[in-house]
Order: structure tokens, then C-alpha cells, then sequence
């Protein structure tokens, strides 16, 4: 059975994350390191994606300073979105030449990863076959957009579980005029907590791509980084 490390990040900025994606993708296109999964909760940023356009961000800068929101341009598909606390993040750095070497078919799976787990609390989410991610009605519950080179990913699948505070009200999300985002926490018959969205997230990537997710502290990470 194929394997993959999962590695917890707990609660992180951006930019240091983003910068050790970079690393590991580097390393894992020289099989220096094996397919590894990141999971993550970020503090308050916009990201903009290769779609991205800044007309998207309706705040203006000053208040996105008062509120503390950070500002990236990426290399992901995609248009404009919103990370922070509340949300599940999980960046795979893995090799699709392991995993079939199906692009259409990896994005696929990162959004049936989250439509499990929304299961798993009760949640019949969808998808719109015109718009990645999963969806409750027209509401966005969970978002993909991935960036792959040399067959190696990168960037990956949010899912949004309790968002404090929800700022996707200062964008207009994927660059979809009139989408709402929402959390699991609204929709699920009780609370729910990143750590056990995360829990159950780990068991659906297990179930979905087939592999075993074993997973180790960061001071792995330090040796492989350092």
C-alpha cells in the first residue's frame, strides 16, 4: 500500500508556510523526501490565484490592515480566497507519478476527501461540475486549488469548519459574485473543532486514495528542512 507522512502545523502564517511548500516540493522532485500531507490552520489571509484579479478584494487596504489580514499573490489555480482560524487546510506534496499521473482525477479526490468528512458530521454537501470545491446549495463549504510541477503538487483543499471570524465577506470568493462561504459548524447537528474535522479528513484521505497516512512530529520536518 502506498504511504504518505502527515505532518501537523497547528495555527501559522502564511508566508512561512507557503515558503516550506516550496522547500519540500523541491525536495520531493529530487526524492529527498516521501509524499508528504501538511494540515494547517492559517491566521487571517487573502490569497490570489493564477485567475485572480485584485478587483475581487473589496476591502481596502487599510482595513485589511486594521483587521490583520495578510495579502499573497500564488502560483495555485484559481481566483481569490480567504484562510483563517476555523478552517482545515491540508497541502499534499506528493508525486502524482505515484498516483496515476491524473490531474482531473487528484482534484476529484481532494473534494471527495472533504465531502466525507462533511459526512462524517452529518453534512450532505455537492459539487457543481463547473466550479471546484463542494458546496451546500449555492454556499461554499470547501474550496481546491493546486498547483503541480514535474508531476509533483502543491497548495491542495480547505474546508472551512468553524470560521472565527468569517472574513470571506471582504472578498468575493473564487471571483463568484453573489457565493456565500459557510462552515460545517452551521450546517452539523452540533459543534465541531478543526481537531476532530481533521481526524476525520485523515481517515477519508486514507479511504479515498488508498494509501496510509502515518503521522510524525516537526522535528521530522526539521531534519528534512533544516
Amino acid at each position: 500500500m502506498r504511504q504518505i507522512v502527515h505532518i501537523r502545523l497547528g495555527r501559522e502564517r502564511y508566508g512561512p508556510v507557503l515558503d516550506l511548500q516550496q522547500r519540500l516540493r523541491r525536495l520531493r522532485e529530487k526524492g529527498g523526501v516521501p509524499d508528504i500531507l501538511l494540515s494547517v490552520e492559517h491566521e487571517p489571509v487573502i490569497t490570489l490565484g493564477r485567475q485572480g484579479g485584485e478587483e475581487h478584494i473589496l476591502a481596502s487596504r487599510r482595513v485589511l490592515e486594521r483587521l490583520q489580514v495578510e495579502g499573497h499573490q500564488v502560483e495555485r489555480g484559481g481566483d481569490v480566497t480567504y484562510h483563517g482560524p476555523g478552517q482545515l487546510v491540508l497541502y499534499p506534496i506528493v508525486d502524482l507519478r505515484g498516483w496515476g499521473r491524473d490531474l482531473h482525477r487528484y482534484v476529484a479526490n481532494l473534494e471527495e476527501v472533504m465531502l466525507r468528512t462533511a459526512g462524517d458530521f452529518g453534512v450532505e454537501a455537492h459539487r457543481r461540475p463547473e466550479f471546484p470545491g463542494i458546496w451546500i446549495g449555492l454556499q461554499k463549504l470547501g474550496f481546491v486549488g493546486v498547483h503541480v510541477r514535474r508531476w509533483v503538487t502543491m497548495h491542495g483543499a480547505a474546508l472551512n469548519v468553524d470560521l472565527s471570524p468569517n472574513l470571506f465577506s471582504v472578498i468575493v470568493p473564487c471571483g463568484l459574485h453573489g457565493v456565500e462561504a459557510i462552515s460545517l459548524a452551521e450546517v452539523s447537528t452540533g459543534p465541531v473543532e478543526c481537531a476532530a474535522a481533521q481526524a476525520a479528513a485523515l481517515r477519508q484521505w486514507a479511504n479515498v486514495f488508498d494509501v496510509e497516512v502515518s503521522t510524525v512530529g516537526r522535528e521530522e520536518l526539521a531534519r528534512w528542512v533544516r
